[in-house]
């Protein structure tokens, strides 16, 4: 018995031994930079395979720049899977240039940063130097804003949009891709309510001034400061350009109109002519009805032999009449004299 309980001072000795070695130089770091922790936190720590040095440093850093940061906090961050330096440096960033961002706040702005290649210590570095963003994006390849003003006259617009960060709206707010998007809105809108493209071209302060009294940054994470145009240059006339494919629309129109009433003149024609084929049948229909009365108006004896050969000298002088005036021409010509008939 007396040997077992030696046996377990032993091992508690050197448990204790391991422990206040491995963790014997960041505890005095700590104590000498008046950042005291202790040894039951360091190896609550190393319980939860929490990289103890990071955890201490950055804490030792808070200290000294003024910032009230325990263990607990710093822990539940990492765990949570946030950036702690980058935080701790955030923090001590807004506090050297008085912007008051409390630890929850940088915390949700790390964590919400993850993955798109922004982090906390970015967003107050623009909260304290702004940036200017190009509107339009270089990116995509549009180079310039185009808006039409009221004479029909293409401006081409290039703005710079100087922002800072809003670290209480960072979280949930719109990014930079929205101001771009509301800047251009503006722009054009702009330029559309000009009377003539001259005026653009005369005050192109007028842009900025009414894009800025539109409150664009609201529900964003970036605060406008300026709205700077940065070159206009004038482009084609579209006014006169759809004029001329309105009139070369209205003259296919015009075009297709007068083929369809010429097409309806040719059925109408048409139509004539099968009419006039028509009448002609019948007029032959009834030439041909003329023997059968004159056969039969002989045998009646309403028709005599004198008065058939009469009528056959008629049709025969009628005949010649006819084929003279076709040869020889009108009356009164060459060939209009008459031959006596045989009566």
């Amino acid at each position: 018995m007396y040997f077992a309980f030696l046996g377990l001072l032993f091992v508690v000795g050197l448990v204790i031994v391991l422990m206040v070695g491995t963790f014997f130089k960041i505890w005095i770091r700590a104590l000498v930079s008046g950042a005291r922790v202790s040894y039951t936190e360091l190896l609550a720590l190393w319980l939860r395979k929490v990289p103890v040095g990071l955890i201490v440093d950055s804490r030792i850093n808070a200290i000294k720049s003024g910032l009230d940061i325990g263990i607990d906090q710093l822990n539940a961050h990492f765990l949570a899977g946030g950036n702690v330096e980058m935080v701790v440096r955030a923090l001590i960033m807004a506090r050297k240039a008085g912007i008051n961002l409390e630890f929850d706040r940088a915390c949700a702005i790390d964590l919400a940063t993850q993955q798109t290649g922004k982090t906390v210590l970015e967003a107050v570095k623009t909260s304290v130097n702004p940036k200017v963003i190009d509107c339009p994006d270089p990116a995509p390849g549009k180079v310039t804003i185009d808006g039409v003003a009221k004479d029909g006259i293409v401006v081409k617009a290039k703005a710079r949009v100087t922002v800072r960060t809003n670290l209480d709206r960072f979280v949930g707010g719109a990014t930079e891709e929205t101001i771009i998007a509301r800047v251009g809105e503006g722009i054009v809108a702009t330029i559309g309510s000009a009377a003539s493209y001259k005026d653009v071209l005369e005050h192109p302060d007028s842009i900025s001034k009414t894009v800025l009294g539109k409150a664009l940054d609201s529900n964003t994470a970036f605060e406008i400061l300026s709205i700077d145009i940065a070159d206009v240059n004038v482009g084609e006339n579209v006014g006169a350009r759809l004029q001329t494919e309105q009139a070369e629309a209205n003259k296919l129109i015009a075009q297709a109109q007068a083929e369809v009433r010429r097409a309806a003149a040719v059925a109408v024609e048409q139509e004539m002519l099968a009419r006039v084929q028509e009448m002609r049948a019948r007029v032959v229909e009834a030439e041909a009805q003329v023997p059968m009365a004159m056969a039969e108006a002989f045998r009646s004896g309403n028709l005599g032999v004198m008065d058939y050969y009469r009528m056959k000298n008629i049709q025969a002088d009628t005949g010649m009449r006819d084929s003279i005036a076709g040869a020889g021409g009108g009356p009164g010509g060459a060939g209009s004299q008459t031959k006596p008939s045989g009566n």
